[in-house]
């Protein structure tokens, strides 16, 4: 496995990932260089003992704490940097304007989420990785992986029915 391999391969992962641990737009294109210069110095010592993925999301890990430890020193403000949708032209204009909403909801629940929780939440339930992997990619106890996991998923929940109360398409919230 070479690194043009695993640049092609795996971009679009290593972009989703920082996006999801909220790394800012303005810094989206550094963030990305400066996981793959990691990835470019250490790929000879990648043994294979986990997935690409895995080894990467921990990377990714380190670089969006890295970014987000500094941003006050370059006296930035961590707003949301959430997924941009791309409008699908087989999807008429409600539908699509329905789901930019959901995907909206989805990213403000998912910003509720402390950062640690976040990641693990992230890997889990987004990305299909095993507990194992979460513990071998963040570095972290297993038993540490699943506490996470549950706390996220409470918060995550108390955040869905807080955006959907606050929805206009339920007709509660502040409106009624």
């Amino acid at each position: 496995m070479d690194f043009k391999e695993v640049y092609d391969a795996h971009f679009a992962f290593v972009w989703r990932s920082l996006r999801r641990l909220r790394v800012a737009d303005a810094n989206m294109k550094d963030a990305m260089q400066d996981v793959f210069l990691v990835v470019h110095r250490r790929l000879g010592e990648f043994e294979g003992r986990a997935k690409v993925s895995t080894w990467l999301f921990g990377i990714c890990w380190r670089v969006a704490k890295d970014y987000r430890r500094r941003a006050h020193v370059r006296h930035e403000v961590l707003g949301d940097s959430g997924f941009t949708a791309v409008p699908d032209p087989n999807v008429d204009a409600a539908a699509g304007a329905e789901r930019s909403e959901d995907v909206a909801h989805f990213e403000a629940a998912l910003g509720e989420l402390d950062l640690d929780q976040r990641a693990v939440f992230m890997l889990f339930e987004l990305e299909n990785l095993t507990g194992d992997e979460i513990a071998e990619a963040l570095e972290i106890p297993l038993g540490t992986v699943y506490s996470r996991l549950r706390l996220a998923r409470v918060a995550f929940k108390k955040a869905v029915l807080a955006q959907a109360w606050r929805s206009p398409k339920t007709g509660k919230g502040a409106a009624s």
